[in-house]
């Protein structure tokens, strides 16, 4: 099911009673339900402040998205004009790096078929299960590759590991104490669970708990 939400415009051009704010309610629902979101920009206007708020609402829900830059016809191009596009969206939205491009134009029908083959492959992604043994088996190998790093004196235990759920993909990790869990580190073993596991173009999230034993 495709649903072609309603153009979300920043809060003061929207007023309080109003179709459009409607209209807006409605949009930020179906991100709220939906599996795949694709996130349509307009290649002449580039990205907007309110286009980021709305990556951002789809980074915060955890959906699986494409990035879809509409009207590439009207661009001048030459060998760097896409990695530059690239570059600069990715600045703008450096909190979902992850997310995959696709330049396209409805007009011509430029690359519009691939639209859904990548709606397809980050929802196969969203949706990726990893047995607990083959998970620990990474995250102890990620462990030997790099130990944590000791805080105040102390160093993180990592004991066991399991996926708690899909669509984003979701780890819970168990640990002696979960304040010693830095996010350098925590960004390390994201890093090599997506890179062992092909999960590179979605949201993935690690929830860090301490071990009931050691909580007491």
């Amino acid at each position: 099911m495709l649903i072609d939400t309603a153009g979300i415009r920043r809060k003061r051009a929207v007023g309080d009673e109003n179709v459009e704010r409607y209209s807006v309610i409605r949009s930020l629902a179906a991100i709220r339900r939906c599996d795949v979101a694709l996130i349509v920009i307009d290649a002449e206007q580039g990205l907007s402040e309110q286009d980021v708020r709305i990556a951002g609402y789809v980074h915060e829900e955890g959906k699986a998205s494409v990035v879809i830059v509409n009207k590439w016809d009207l661009i001048e191009k030459d060998t760097h004009t896409v990695e530059k596009f690239k570059k600069d969206i990715l600045t703008d939205l450096a909190f979902m790096s992850y997310v995959p491009m696709l330049f396209i134009s409805a007009k011509t029908g430029q690359r519009v078929q691939r639209v859904m083959e990548s709606a397809n492959m980050v929802l196969e992604q969203a949706s990726t299960r990893i047995t607990t043994g083959i998970l620990n088996d990474v995250i102890g190998e990620a462990v030997t590759m790099s130990e944590p790093p000791f805080v105040k004196g102390r160093k993180l235990r990592i004991f066991y590991s399991t996926q708690a759920s899909v669509k984003p993909p979701t780890f819970i990790i168990f640990v002696n104490d979960a304040e010693l869990m830095h996010f350098s580190y925590r960004r390390y073993l994201e890093n090599y669970i997506r890179k062992s596991f092909k999960i590179d173009s979605v949201p993935i999230r690690l929830i860090i708990r301490n071990r009931e034993s050691d909580t007491n």
